[in-house]
């Protein structure tokens, strides 16, 4: 009897460590880790939900003009901008992320996506490094790239 159970048992064992397996071969491969994390939002602020369409553009007089066009989850969204995260080091393909935020309305509205136009500047940006942004929303991210020196 107790052979019964042992063998019963190692059966088992088996079979579920071959379960194992074929959900870990099925499994995506894991997106590449970020070395950012988003700056605290003040009471309110958060990120947008979905955005666009992206561009990126180097202001002659200095600093980096940004623009998103992107959903906000209802209307009443004030204070609309860009807040770039901090990186530990700098991203190895020259990619930054931007954090696109909105002040959410004191009432909440009915809840029905609402176009919004963002632009900004990014004054301190990186100039050594840069090569595009990652504009960040709750549902996704779009990325604008720099134009290539030529």
């Amino acid at each position: 009897m107790r052979g019964c159970v042992i063998v019963a048992g190692l059966v088992a064992a088996i079979g579920l460590s071959a379960c194992g397996d074929a959900q870990q071969e099925a499994a995506a491969p894991a997106a590449p880790k970020s070395g950012a994390r988003s700056v605290q939002f003040y009471a309110g602020q958060g990120l947008i939900a979905k955005v666009g369409t992206g561009s990126i553009e180097v202001d002659p007089r200095g600093g980096l003009k940004m623009q998103v066009s992107g959903d906000t989850d209802g209307p009443g969204y004030i204070n609309l901008g860009f807040l770039p995260r901090i990186n530990a080091y700098p991203p190895k393909d020259g990619i930054y992320e931007v954090d696109v935020v909105a002040d959410k309305p004191a009432a909440p509205a009915a809840a029905a996506p609402t176009t919004v136009e963002v632009k900004g500047e990014w004054s301190a940006y990186p100039v050594d490094h840069l090569k595009g942004v990652k504009f960040m929303a709750k549902a996704n991210a779009v990325t604008a790239m720099l134009p290539a020196k030529g």
